[in-house]
């Protein structure tokens, strides 16, 4: 893909989550894989793309990991103050943005800490797809199983139909002046957002979903570890 043709954009990594489902000694965006913590891996799928102006990562406050990473001596990357939940993490950090120059109109592009496993070519492929969308999008993926709607009782109440349901991934691509709004107005609601996607909703809008790699996975449960650990040994 030509390079020179994708829109410059800022990256968010809202990192305040202490990751409990991991049952680990620290936050999971810190647990090691490959030589590396995985925050650090996941900020390098951004730090050498040529189209990147910025990075802001959210921190949870007296966060004692962060400040030994070699990473947080990087010029490109900036801090914010993370929140009680991914919403107000990714709000202040939007609010850093525009302390640092970022225009409304510029496309900001959210991923989470622990999804250190995004491909280039991934990256590359929303970029050019959303590049001229008036309202933006995410990654995601298909759903593959058959889902079945389950009951208080743990039976089965209905089989959904697959062919409508995706699994949202990230990065997830709006403008910042938008994705602000419907963040800040959203939170004022008091309306739960589990992701940018789904506040864009609240506010009208409908993200466009541009089909990603299955492999660029959050790692939630050691299992998630063990599996990126086993892929990466396998390509090295």
């Amino acid at each position: 893909m030509n390079t020179p043709d994708l829109p410059s954009f800022w990256a968010v990594i809202p990192a305040a989550g202490i990751g409990s489902r991991m049952r680990a000694d620290k936050p999971k965006q810190y647990l090691q894989l490959a030589g590396k913590s995985i925050l650090e891996h996941t900020l390098n799928c951004f730090l050498d793309h040529p189209c990147l102006r910025g990075v802001v990562v959210s921190l949870a406050e007296d966060d004692p990991f962060w400040p030994s990473l070699a990473c947080a001596r990087d010029g490109r990357i900036h801090t914010a103050a993370g929140g009680a939940e991914r919403a107000d993490s990714v709000l202040n950090a939007l609010l850093r943005l525009a302390e640092l120059g970022a225009g409304e109109q510029d496309w900001v592009l959210v991923h989470d800490a622990a999804r250190p496993n995004l491909a280039p070519s991934d990256l590359d492929l929303l970029l050019a797809e959303l590049a001229d969308d008036e309202i933006g999008g995410l990654l995601a993926v298909p759903a593959r199983d058959t889902l079945k709607r389950v009951g208080r009782d743990g039976r089965v109440r209905e089989t959904i139909d697959r062919s409508v349901i995706w699994q949202a991934y990230t990065p997830q691509m709006f403008r910042l002046g938008a994705l602000h709004q419907a963040l800040a107005e959203a939170l004022v609601s008091d309306v739960a957002v589990t992701d940018e996607a789904s506040a864009m909703e609240w506010a009208g809008r409908s993200p466009r979903l541009i089909e990603g790699r299955a492999d660029n996975l959050k790692v939630t449960r050691p299992e998630d570890l063990h599996y990126l650990e086993r892929l990466w040994r396998g390509r090295h």
